[in-house]
């Protein structure tokens, strides 16, 4: 069981990576399983759907990653607009150090299967508004509104990934350090203290502000 598992994890990784790099068009499942070190067969077995299986799969757990990176960022620092900075400052330092070419596979996956009802669309979905929900609990947390929270929480992420994409595009940190710094002054604007430390803090709402 633990080889199987093993397996299909080295395919969701590998699918994933291939995703960031070349996008699902540009992406084979002969190459998904060359990267694995997994056969095609391995690959039908864990996923019967074949190449979108794969994609859905590699997506969610892009989604999660990323997610890890942003929570981590949000509950390193008290104030929700540093915490903003921190996020794309560590986004523009891994695209560097990639030699721009390990971007969002989330966004560069939505893009390329736009229009379609697909099972990609819903992941790429999924991802989205779990990010959202990240920064609207810290705003929320730190005494924002709910309807304010979710409108800026809405506008971080938008303005991050096309950010990011945009300085994959001209291989240069800029547009990703310039949207953090005006993100932050957005956060700022509200004029909402972060809680103290031991402070309690308000309890989040739903999106509807309920």
């Amino acid at each position: 069981m633990q080889t199987e598992t093993s397996t299909r994890d080295r395919i969701v990784v590998a699918a994933a990576r291939l995703l960031q790099r070349q996008g699902y068009v540009g992406t084979g499942i002969k190459q998904i399983a060359a990267e694995s070190q997994a056969t095609l067969g391995s690959i039908y077995h864990f996923f019967p759907g074949g190449k979108e299986t794969v994609a859905v799969a590699a997506i969610r757990y892009s989604g999660q990653e990323f997610a890890s990176l942003l929570r981590e960022a949000l509950d390193n620092e008290a104030d929700p607009a540093e915490a903003v900075l921190s996020c794309t400052r560590q986004l523009a330092s891994g695209l560097r150090e990639s030699g721009w070419v390990d971007g969002c596979p989330v966004t560069a996956a939505a893009l390329e299967t736009l229009g379609a009802d697909s099972d990609i669309q819903r992941a790429c979905a999924e991802a989205l508004n779990s990010w959202e929900r990240l920064v609207f609990d810290k705003l929320a947390g730190c005494g924002f509104p709910a309807g304010d929270a979710w409108e800026v929480a809405t506008t971080v992420i938008n303005a991050v990934e096309g950010a990011e994409v945009t300085a994959q595009v001209n291989r240069n940190e800029e547009p990703l350090l310039a949207t953090g710094r005006q993100l932050a002054r957005l956060v700022r604007s509200y004029g909402i203290e972060p809680p103290r430390p031991g402070a309690d803090r308000p309890r989040s709402a739903s999106r509807s502000g309920t």
